[in-house]
């Protein structure tokens, strides 16, 4: 069984590094030394009116200094809570939840949309392959620096404002790209779109999943995603994407 923990964080340090956007690093006791590369964090309000907590991918991981680092964007009033943290505050976080990227050695894509970018950081600095990393914005930049040390770089844009005007398949058919396998995490379109390239280039694909999520820890099943193959939980066809997920051979999900 996966090793998580309960633990109270402290705040090392928090910034806004774009429109809603914030990287916060936080120093753990132990998550971080468990931690891989694709998995989340459930991040518990202070507010005690808001029960649930909030599930967020962990972005880059420093073992030596015992701290991960969580980019997430405002889209409620618990991430906003977060956002207004600063130095030296202390947060409840359960973690590392799910399952995380397999490694493999192949030339790869490395694709990430949107607020999928993040998670895509840690795996870049693991991977130790030929590595293609495209990104998809829908107008302002973020995390491009960070990633500039782990790969060659391809932007995608939808107001063509930077690199590729379009998605980032266009990105990768107007460079002429090619890879042997594909790492993808984003909004469920681009997913959808990523699996059926890879059936149609007969490259194997791995796609993080994005949902909302209630436990975190797969007891609820309020995060399920329909699967080609029976779930052994549930004895349906359907995938727990906190517990079997986030990451799945893109092949055992349907959408």
């Amino acid at each position: 069984m996966a090793e998580k923990f309960k633990e109270n964080v402290i705040i090392i340090r928090q910034e806004e590094i774009a429109d809603d956007i914030y990287s916060m690093w936080i120093r753990t006791e132990n998550i971080a030394s468990y931690a891989k590369a694709g998995q989340f964090v459930s991040v518990y309000c202070r507010d005690g009116s808001r029960i649930l907590p909030r599930p967020i991918s962990i972005c880059e991981i420093d073992r030596a200094d015992g701290a991960i680092r969580l980019v997430y964007r405002i889209a409620g009033e618990g991430t906003e809570e977060f956002s207004g943290l600063h130095t030296g505050a202390q947060l409840e976080v359960v973690g590392p939840l799910g399952n995380g990227f397999p490694k493999k050695s192949q030339r790869a894509f490395l694709i990430g949309g949107g607020i999928g970018i993040p998670p895509m950081l840690q795996l870049a600095k693991e991977l130790r392959c030929e590595k293609k990393i495209v990104l998809g914005f829908r107008d302002e930049l973020f995390l491009v620096e960070d990633f500039k040390r782990y790969g060659d770089i391809y932007i995608a844009t939808e107001d063509g404002s930077f690199g590729t005007c379009g998605n980032v398949l266009d990105a990768i058919r107007e460079n002429g790209l090619e890879a042997d396998i594909i790492y993808g995490c984003g909004p469920t379109p681009m997913l959808r779109a990523l699996k059926a390239f890879a059936i149609e280039k007969n490259v194997e694909c791995w796609i993080s999943m994005e949902e909302r999520m209630a436990c975190g820890i797969g007891a609820c099943l309020a995060c399920v995603c329909n699967s080609s193959q029976k779930d052994s939980h549930t004895n349906v066809k359907n995938k727990r994407i906190c517990k079997e997920g986030p990451v799945f051979r893109a092949r055992e999900v349907e959408f």
